[in-house]
Formats: structure tokens, sequence, C-alpha cells
């Protein structure tokens, strides 16, 4: 069976608002850090039930020194059940507080660095599918030890980061060999290398627009 000439797009390749309407929306479970909703979703032509999860929202920092060696972190991660290497990060679960400057405090308080330059690197939604979860990915550069190094300000799986500086081009191949899979380092990562090659000319600014975390706003898919 063949599906119609109707199911080749002929628009431009650009994420687009498009947002179809629930027609009922239940709480079906409130957790620690984020909430399950189920909505029954009008398509047109069929009507569904679909599973949210309703996340805040994340910063993650790119940090790279003078040496082109990038900044990770090991941190033991439950629901895989692995330690796995990853870039400093933090949720945006702070009332009030913009995106890069959650990313400024979280990078002092995972690695103990302050940076003299930043920019914004790259968004992404990290499981569309089933979760509201948006990244935008910052990158840090000029670092230097912030005062009074980096202060103990986690507990359980946060209580014990231990940091390596790994080279850009190494950690590049490390992802694509499959050694580092966290999809904050596979991202973050890969578009650190590719910005670099290409004379860092797609960065952009610290508080560049961020039009899905907006739009996520509107529509209120974050916790409220």
């Amino acid at each position: 069976m063949t599906r119609p000439d109707d199911e080749i797009w002929r628009g431009p390749v650009l994420d687009a608002v498009d947002d179809r309407p629930a027609l009922t929306s239940a709480l079906a479970f409130h957790g620690h850090k984020w909430d399950i909703r189920v909505d029954t979703v009008d398509f047109g032509e069929a009507v569904a039930e679909r599973d949210l999860l309703i996340h805040p929202g994340a910063v993650g920092i790119i940090a790279i020194d003078e040496r082109d060696r990038v900044l990770l972190i090991r941190q033991y991660r439950h629901p895989v059940g692995m330690s796995l290497f990853e870039p400093p990060a933090g949720l945006l679960d702070v009332a009030g507080e913009e995106a890069h400057a959650t990313a400024v405090r979280e990078l002092v308080e995972e690695s103990g660095y302050t940076a003299g330059r930043w920019h914004t690197l790259i968004d992404y939604m990290n499981s569309p599918g089933g979760s509201s979860e948006a990244i935008r990915v910052f990158l840090a550069r000029d670092l230097t030890p912030a005062a009074g190094g980096r202060e103990q300000t986690g507990e359980a799986e946060e209580a014990h980061l231990p940091r390596v500086w790994v080279d850009l081009d190494e950690a590049r191949d490390l992802v694509l060999s499959g050694a580092m899979g966290n999809s904050l380092a596979v991202v973050g990562i890969l578009a650190a290398w590719a910005s670099r090659a290409a004379g860092w000319q797609s960065l952009r600014p610290l508080d560049a627009p961020w039009a899905t975390r907006d739009h996520l706003i509107r529509i209120g898919r974050l916790p409220g």
C-alpha cells in the first residue's frame, strides 16, 4: 500500500508551532522533579491519548579551556544504572532565573570555574515524543578558578562529581564510537566541534531568543 502524494513535505525544513488541541488533560503522576500528564488529543482524523512528561527544561555548559579541552563530569544516573561523563548542567527550576544565569551558577557549582566569554551554542528537545524537556547548551571560554573553589552543594549522586579535561577532538571520537552517550554530551560536544571547525561563526549571544521555550511556556507545557 502506497502513501498519497500529500505525505511528501513541500514546505521549508523548519520546526514550526502546530499545537493540536487537548480535549481533556489530567495529572497522572506528581513527582519530585517533574509530572506525568495524560492528554486526549484531537488529531483531526483521530482522537488519541498521549502521555506527557512535563519537564522544567535544562541548560548545559560546554566549557573549553585554552588548550581546547572540554570539561566533563562523571555522575551516576540511576534510571540507566550507569556512571556517565557529561558537561556541567542543571534544571531550569529556579523561579525567575534566566537560562544564562542558571548556566553561570551551575558552572561554578559543578566545576569550580567561572568563564569570561559566554555564547549560546545550540538548542534541542531531548525526547519530544513524550517529554517537554527543552535544553539550551552554552559555550563557556576564558575559564578561571572560582574564588574559594568548588563548593559542596549537592547530595546523593551529586555529592561526588569527579572532573576530567578531554581534548575536543578526542571527545568527538568518544561520542562517535559510542563510548559516551549522555545526550547533552553528544549534542554539545558535536556542536562545539562543528562550530570550531567553521570558525565559531554559528555562535549566538548569551541571551539569544529561545523560541521553543517561549512556546512551551505559552501552551502550558512547563511545571506550574
